[in-house]
């Protein structure tokens, strides 16, 4: 189906009237009543005349069985009222169990073994993995243009799920990309998984650099030892989906690094203990928020197929920071 512009979709007869009342969008997460998107998308609904302003949370435990994820896909599968969902933490979890639910899936979808969006075409239903798009458009934002190669800067990616994946597969691809890569992860399955992606995009091995950690003072450890200007990264939950940092409170970030919290709600430990070094030692910190809003509208677009420019995700973002 081709993508139609927000006006060709708002043509449909509004969404508070009339059989579409019943029409949802789904968002797969582990407490989505806390996301700032159960307040957003019914205005951002609203601007793009989708056909519904109903966004459904589908709640699932970080332990949750293949036997959850089947039910839950054939679910969305099944229901004609059900448009399609946005995947957060269960990204690899719901590939891995219901992959073959699927009429389709992308190719960075099927290499990563992940799926971010789901999404129905004239019955079929569809997973894409949009996290490589939403971290190369967020880090472009604020990573200054030649970056790693004037600094000669690292990178330390904390978490190798689905977006320290999507993200380190992004920055390994970047013209300006750095000369290493610090993968991080307290499973060793969960690296041996980022290493495979690795190697089956084709990526240059000598960038990459897999460490397993067994607690926040092996994360400290390798923080303390990058170079200035390295890019350290939060990507494993840790004080959204679940308590704590990846980092100690005694953990020293890298001078004139910028520090990135994927996450935009939680306790953010992590994101607290880098603005409490930010004077000191000439950070730049950046929050989730931005990440947040590019991972909904690609979602969004793919959803209702759209075609979303980026003037109108930036009219999107400002809806969405009066809510915030």
């Amino acid at each position: 189906m081709s993508p139609r512009t927000a006006a060709e979709t708002g043509a449909q007869s509004d969404p508070q009237t009339g059989p579409e009342t019943d029409l949802k969008m789904g968002f797969v997460g582990v407490l989505t009543a806390g996301s700032s998107i159960m307040k957003v998308f019914p205005r951002w609904a609203q601007a793009l005349g989708l056909p519904t302003r109903r966004l459904a949370g589908h709640d699932l435990p970080l332990d949750a069985s293949d036997a959850d994820y089947r039910t839950l896909v054939a679910a969305i599968r099944d229901d004609p009222a059900h448009l399609g969902a946005l995947v957060t933490t269960h990204k690899i979890g719901v590939f891995q169990a219901a992959a073959e639910l699927f009429d389709e899936v992308d190719d960075f979808a099927r290499l990563c073994g992940e799926i971010s969006s789901i999404s129905k075409d004239g019955g079929r239903l569809i997973g894409h993995a949009k996290d490589p798009v939403t971290a190369g458009l967020s880090l472009e934002e604020f990573l200054p243009p030649d970056h790693f190669r004037h600094t000669g800067a690292d990178v330390v990616c904390l978490g190798a799920g689905g977006a320290g994946t999507a993200l380190t597969w992004y920055l390994a691809r970047r013209p300006d990309r750095p000369g290493r890569i610090v993968c991080t992860d307290v499973s060793a399955e969960r690296l041996a998984h980022l290493r495979d992606v690795h190697v089956g995009g084709g990526l240059d091995p000598g960038v990459f650099r897999y460490e397993r950690v067994e607690s926040a003072g092996d994360g400290d450890r390798l923080v303390a030892a990058a170079a200035p200007g390295t890019l350290v990264v939060n990507a494993t939950g840790l004080g959204k989906d679940r308590p704590g940092s990846p980092l100690t409170d005694g953990a020293r970030f890298p001078e004139h690094g910028l520090v990135w919290e994927l996450n935009y709600r939680g306790r953010l430990d992590f994101l607290q203990q880098a603005l409490a070094q930010r004077a000191e030692r000439d950070l730049t910190v950046i929050d989730g928020w931005r990440y947040f809003i590019h991972g909904w509208t690609q979602v969004i677009a793919e959803v209702f197929h759209l075609d979303l420019d980026a003037p109108a995700v930036e009219r999107l973002a400002a809806m969405a920071q009066e809510l915030r």
